[in-house]
């Protein structure tokens, strides 16, 4: 299974109710065990990001607060607030599709895994080939907003 497309869909089906088109996946055992969507709009909460609504379901799923065997996908890199969440939840690598030049927690900005005070690094990969979708989703729904 192609998770990052998996993280895409979720990332349009936000878009649908107006939030901001970003969608995440927690995989264990090679399994799809948890999803997120941006949910900030539609619940009026500022904390309710793909990864962090991702994460809920996944500690519950596996009845456990640590995620140390598994992995997320997201449609876009992380926030500071997603990126350290991804560390308290141990989770073992995070792969996300595009950089976010303004709110990135990783490449940019805040960069938080550059420091040494984290107690858990995830590896961190890019997926390239879905950055230019991830994108051009958040491009058009931005310019949608604008619009209005």
């Amino acid at each position: 299974m192609d998770f990052m497309k998996q993280a895409l869909i979720l990332a349009r089906r936000a878009s649908a109710h107006g939030d901001v088109p970003i969608g995440a996946v927690i995989v264990h055992d090679g399994k799809i065990i948890a999803r997120g969507e941006n949910r900030v709009q539609q619940r009026r909460n500022p904390t309710l990001h793909a990864e962090i609504v991702a994460i809920n379901r996944a500690c519950k799923k596996l009845g456990q607060k640590f995620l140390d065997e598994c992995d997320i996908y997201v449609s876009l890199e992380p926030c500071a607030m997603c990126a350290t969440a991804i560390s308290f939840a141990r989770i073992r690598h995070i792969y996300f599709a595009a950089t976010d030049e303004k709110g990135g927690g990783i490449t940019a900005n805040a960069r938080i895994f550059e420091t040494d005070r984290h107690l858990w690094r995830p590896m961190i990969t890019q997926i390239p080939q879905y950055a230019a979708e991830s994108a051009q989703m958040l491009r058009d729904f931005f310019k949608a907003r604008r619009n209005k």
